[in-house]
């Protein structure tokens, strides 16, 4: 066959699709709509990458404070930078203070000028935000005049809350961990790290479950009218057109949708990518210049799109046979054959053995195996489900009216309601496989702070010189604060022994030192020697704090010259005490406690503060009216919400990314299975208009299309949870985790799948109630 007949006849399928009347346009819109939107979700995929990288880069080029900055002298072209980071509500703002030291000093990315003391520059939605109502508490934390906005440049998303702020008196506090001299923003050398296996097979999963049923629903919308399009094409055998040519017409039908679906996918595409400016899903938000697409991924979807809309179509037609009198369809089908079926399964799982127990200690997860592996063991469900729902539904039979008008539906046409739940079939085997690994390495990445939630749920880290009881004053008098216990913590050593070998020293009223040791009687002036503590193991506390003897606060060294030390004696009415078995913050505090009597008032300078909060939850935004407070004792106090354990930040980014993009393919699904249901309501209208005419109550065809639906879904269903539950052990296999089934995560997104689709039926119903009109029997 030579490429002049193929593209003379699929120019002929292209002009039957636009210039076949109102049925003609119908169709081609239809499957433009639902090859449209999988187009949409496909191009935001191919630009996930850029849009992460363009975050990445974005976030390296506004670093200022790193774990390795250098010691810079102060010039004309330095510039002091402190974290004033805060929480609000469920977000965090980042947030710079800044003291200018010259003329040259670097302004941040986005900002045009330095703003003076009492002036700040926002992000937009911080300005939105605190020029709102549900802003009110953050305005009291950040009074400052606002006197501009921080540009797209200096900023990682479209919702990022962020600003820069004047401040001065802040060189005396650098080196302090939170402040720091620099004379460039940027990271020109990142640290880079180890990329774990594990969470590379994570991200390789993640992008192939949700793009599987991205690919099952463009296959499943270029066959959208497939009944009228064969009546069509047997009209064409009526007047001379061989079976080929019929079905090369066919393949240049569903070009034309497709290729129509590709532009219409552009303009959704366009469309979500400036939304995306606007929303914010799950943290992350991002700007639309983020979203651009791979040139070459971009050029691969426009030729794969009308390649598989083609083959499709030509694989599709092998079992019908179209005669010149009509479609051969009426006829018992040939029963779908199972053994090719079981080999893409087989072959799946045949890829990814090689790699089980390989772990994360043995080497990188070869990519394309798993990759290739993941994708088999997918396509095999849309494989398996049309012979699983031919099967079952050839045994079912009697019932009410409504039941049997479904089941008689479903074995004339079952490969047509398989496809409309292959592509939730695929997403919840993913979904499944992904839930198990997920939740099987979620113990790697998770880590116990230590911290007890029932002792305190607020934690405030004071900078040095501020005085911790007036802070601790202030706190209780926080509204839906219940309780305070404030400690000013350094360490003593003695330069006799050892500079190096020191002890915790911790100084608190009589209430607060009982939180972290069993004392016996206490009163201010009081100093206690702490015995058994794991924080001073090595240490002998009977001769570092033997009554009488001189210690010394902080005896460091700096730059290879001691600092100032301050030096104290131990009293000779010391008691001992035991540390408790509760332990305040994770932390088993050994050492010297005191009350504040007996504390040297040159050696306060020298301590940092600690301050413990008990809220009472019941309060409304507790915890932002303790932020507030933190913030009016010292702008660079620090407050942090307890938790009993946390995780690692990249996995969290993953887990989160599986949310987004699970999301968007959950919509994407939903609308897909409307588009094909409502074609499918086309298809029918006038067997519908006859069965009402004829007395068919309206109700009975309504439940008749609910049991349709429910039917193959059911199926698919269970179909999705075999295969998820065996994808899901072979990841956690290879992970070398011992795999365990948590039923209550398998249940929700087999429910979640059921929930999408009832929602799809529901919307449906009001189309179907117009088409059952005897009207519907009217003809031209």
């Amino acid at each position: 066959m030579n490429v002049r007949q193929w593209a003379r006849d699929l120019t002929m399928g292209v002009r039957f699709a636009f210039t076949g009347g109102r049925e003609g346009w119908t169709r081609a819109l239809l499957t433009a709509v639902g090859v449209g939107l999988g187009v949409a979700l496909l191009l935001l995929t191919t630009a996930v990458p850029n849009a992460l990288a363009a975050r990445h880069d974005r976030e390296a080029a506004r670093t200022d404070i790193t774990f390795s900055n250098e010691r810079i002298p102060k010039a004309n072209d330095t510039l002091i930078v402190a974290n004033v980071d805060t929480d609000f509500r469920e977000g965090t703002v980042r947030g710079r203070d800044l003291e200018v030291e010259g003329p040259r000093a670097p302004l941040p990315p986005g900002v045009d000028r330095f703003p003076d003391v009492g002036e700040m520059v926002v992000s937009p939605a911080l300005k939105e935000l605190l020029e709102s109502d549900s802003g009110k508490l953050l305005r009291e934390r950040l009074p400052d005049r606002i006197v501009g906005t921080i540009g797209e440049s200096g900023l990682i998303g479209s919702q990022e809350l962020a600003f820069f702020r004047g401040a001065e008196g802040l060189a005396p506090l650098i080196d302090s961990g939170r402040i720091v001299r620099i004379d460039h923003f940027g990271d020109p050398d990142p640290s880079s790290e180890r990329a774990d296996p594990v969470l590379l097979l994570l991200v390789l999963v993640v992008f192939v479950v949700l793009l599987m049923p991205v690919a099952v629903f463009i296959a499943a919308a270029v066959r959208f009218g497939g009944e009228r399009r064969d009546r069509r094409l047997a009209a064409l055998r009526l007047v001379g057109s061989d079976s080929r040519m019929t079905r090369r017409i066919a393949a240049g039908e569903a070009l034309a949708g497709a290729v129509l679906g590709l532009l219409f996918g552009a303009g959704f595409f366009m469309i979500g990518r400036q939304l995306a400016g606007t929303a914010e899903v799950f943290g992350i938000s991002v700007f639309p210049s983020y979203l651009n697409p791979s040139p070459l991924l971009a050029l691969l979807v426009a030729v794969a799109v009308p390649a598989a809309a083609v083959l499709v179509t030509l694989l599709a037609l092998r079992g019908v046979v179209i005669e010149p009198l009509g479609v051969v369809r009426a006829s018992r089908p040939a029963r779908r054959r199972l053994w090719w079926r079981l080999l893409l399964p087989v072959a799946g799982l045949a890829m990814l053995a090689p790699m089980m127990g390989k772990g994360r200690e043995n080497g990188d997860f070869n990519q394309y195996l798993v990759t290739g592996g993941v994708v088999l063991l997918l396509v095999g469900v849309t494989a398996l489900l049309p012979w699983i729902v031919e099967t079952v539904v050839a045994r079912l039979g009697a019932g009410s009216v409504s039941w049997q008008l479904a089941v008689r539906r479903l074995q004339v046409s079952s490969g047509t309601a398989a496809r409309m739940v292959n592509g939730i079939a695929v997403a919840v085997a993913g979904a499944i496989a992904l839930q198990m690994l997920f939740a099987g390495v979620d113990d790697d990445y998770t880590q116990d702070t230590g911290q007890d939630v029932t002792q305190a749920q607020m934690q405030v880290s004071l900078p040095k010189d501020a005085p911790v009881g007036p802070a601790a004053e202030k706190f209780r008098q926080t509204e839906g604060v219940s309780g305070v216990y404030a400690f000013s913590e350094g360490y003593l050593g003695d330069r006799a022994m050892n500079p190096e070998l020191v002890t915790m020293m911790t100084v608190g009223d009589c209430a607060s030192l009982r939180e972290i040791a069993e004392l016996p009687s206490c009163g201010d002036g009081d100093v206690f020697v702490v015995h058994g503590a794991d924080w001073d193991t090595g240490v002998d506390m009977g001769k570092l704090a033997a009554p009488g003897r001189e210690l010394y606060l902080d005896p460091s060294y700096e730059d290879g010259r001691e600092s100032r030390a301050i030096a104290w004696k131990v009293p000779r009415n010391a008691k001992a005490a035991k540390a408790s078995d509760v332990l305040l913050a994770g932390i088993d505090r050994g050492g010297l406690l005191l009350t504040p009597k007996a504390l040297p008032a040159d050696a306060a300078p020298g301590l940092t503060g600690e301050v413990y909060l008990r809220l009472d939850q019941s309060v409304p935004d507790v915890q932002e009216r303790v932020r507030n407070t933190a913030a009016a004792v010292d702008p660079l106090a620090y407050p942090m919400t307890w938790v009993a354990t946390e995780r690692t930040d990249r996995f969290d980014a993953i887990r989160t990314g599986l949310l987004v993009g699970a999301a968007c393919v959950l919509a994407l699904i939903g609308a897909s299975l409307l588009v094909s249901q409502l074609e499918q309501l086309r298809e029918r209208k006038k067997l519908l208009s006859a069965l009402v005419a004829f007395g068919t109550r309206r109700r009975t065809l309504g439940l008749s299309v609910l049991w349709q639906t429910a039917v193959p879904i059911v199926l698919g269903l269970l179909l999705a949870s075999v295969v998820g539950l065996t994808l899901g052990t072979v990841l956690l296999k290879m992970t070398s985790t011992p795999v365990r089934v948590d039923w209550a995560g398998v249940l929700s997104m087999t429910g979640i799948g059921a929930a999408v689709v009832l929602a799809v039926t529901l919307c449906s119903l009001p189309p179907l109630l117009r088409l059952m009109r005897p009207e519907g029997l009217r003809t031209e």
